[in-house]
């Protein structure tokens, strides 16, 4: 039985929003090889649904909660009826979740990061590395989007080595444990109702996580403003002094850094789909643009210059789209390996960066507004390069691996 999805403009986009002019472009148009077929009939149903409610619940909000620096806790209830979290939480469909998060990108990046901490790195980390009875005490909420879960790792002066010079500790006392320390860029920070926090032990010098509840004594948040790119995310430096845990909210699956780096692999795979989905809206503005803009009494699609720009932001979208597919497929027979997901970031938002540019100048002047979408898809993207391991250490983990040798100590 085959089922006909219907890639037609979605007619609820809101004009009102970011997107002036006609129907907002939707559907697989940048989907150029038709990658979106190697899902099942169900599955591309409900990719279908996910991405009419994106487009109805999400993307008429997004732009002036952007120029706000607000969040949109109106997009919750659209959210939850997808079943994200427990989506990614399960992990037993690598390439539905992987699409679902190129659309949900597509539309608004900071929503997706959003919906990435949250289940991609909170909630997994408690379904894989937690208690039966962390999972029983928190999954439910998680899953529902009643609790929102925050990821605190990144230190002020300590990102890319932070697994090696953590200042943050954990003693322990007894059946609790007393965490110091400072956290920053924490995503969803100011707001979230448990945060995982990641110190080190001060007998063993390992790396432990905490599921940590953000109205314990001690536990204070400061907003981080004045952010250039995915400005709806309320990143927070988080401090922590004397703050007491309970050892029944430590993970026991998280012993050493190296348990942390395996949640990192997956969530670098899907910002690698979130590049992607900033590549094909940077196409989907740049192609509506450029049949709508007349110049010299014509549109400038018809230019030479033009199209070759559409068609570079095309190329680097479907190379990595192709790519993602190809990790999904290693996350689902359980081959994939850290220099996998490393590259795929790497060459994703090498690509990223590439493709935003280039729509971003097809819309000439027009593209540095915010009343106009590229804009905000040229900053988020800036984002997307440095976080979950920058361009650059993403390509020393794969040099350190066809090489052997680690260029950095």
């Amino acid at each position: 039985m085959s089922i006909a999805i219907d890639t037609s403009p979605i007619s609820g986009a809101d004009s009102s929003s970011d997107e002036p002019g006609t129907e907002f472009f939707t559907g697989s148009t940048a989907d150029f090889f038709c990658y979106q077929d190697l899902l099942t009939a169900e599955e591309q149903q409900l990719l279908a649904h996910a991405r009419e409610v994106f487009e109805r619940d999400v993307r008429p909000v997004v732009a002036e909660h952007w120029n706000n620096e607000t969040f949109p806790f109106e997009v919750i209830p659209a959210l939850t009826e997808l079943n994200l979290v427990d989506l990614c939480a399960r992990g037993d469909n690598f390439l539905l979740h992987g699409f679902m998060t190129l659309e949900l990108a597509r539309v608004d990046a900071s929503i997706s990061t959003f919906v990435g901490v949250h289940s991609g790195l909170f909630a997994a980390a408690i379904a894989k590395l937690g208690t039966d009875d962390q999972r029983d005490r928190y999954l439910a909420d998680a899953v529902a989007l009643r609790k929102i879960g925050a990821f605190a790792l990144t230190e002020p002066e300590h990102g890319s080595d932070v697994s090696r010079n953590m200042e943050t500790t954990a003693t322990r006392s007894g059946s609790s444990w007393t965490l110091n320390g400072v956290k920053r860029w924490i995503g969803s920070g100011t707001f979230a109702a448990n945060v995982l926090v990641w110190a080190r032990d001060t007998d063993d010098d390992q790396i432990k996580g905490f599921i940590v509840d953000a109205t314990l004594a001690g536990f204070t948040t400061t907003k981080i403003e004045n952010k250039i790119a995915l400005r709806i995310v309320q990143n927070a430096t988080i401090t922590l002094k004397n703050v007491v845990v309970a050892e029944r909210d430590r993970l026991p699956g998280a012993t050493s850094f190296r348990d942390t780096n395996r949640l990192l692999t997956n969530s670098r795979v899907w910002v690698g789909w979130q590049a992607v989905g900033l590549q094909f809206a940077a196409y989907d503005y740049a192609l509506r643009y450029a049949l709508e803009r007349q110049q010299f009494g014509k549109p400038i699609a018809s230019f030479q210059l033009v199209q070759e720009k559409l068609v570079r932001i095309l190329e680097n979208a479907t190379t990595s789209l192709g790519t993602m597919v190809r990790i999904a497929q290693l996350q689902q027979n359980g081959t994939l390996r850290p220099e996998h997901a490393a590259l795929a970031k790497a060459s994703g938002s090498a690509r990223m960066r590439e493709s935003v540019a280039l729509g971003r100048s097809v819309l000439g002047g027009n593209g540095i507004s915010t009343d106009f979408g590229m804009a905000r898809v040229f900053a988020d993207a800036e984002a997307l390069y440095t976080y979950e391991g920058s361009y650059e250490i993403n390509t020393l983990v794969v040099g350190r691996a066809i090489t052997g040798i680690s260029a950095f100590q």
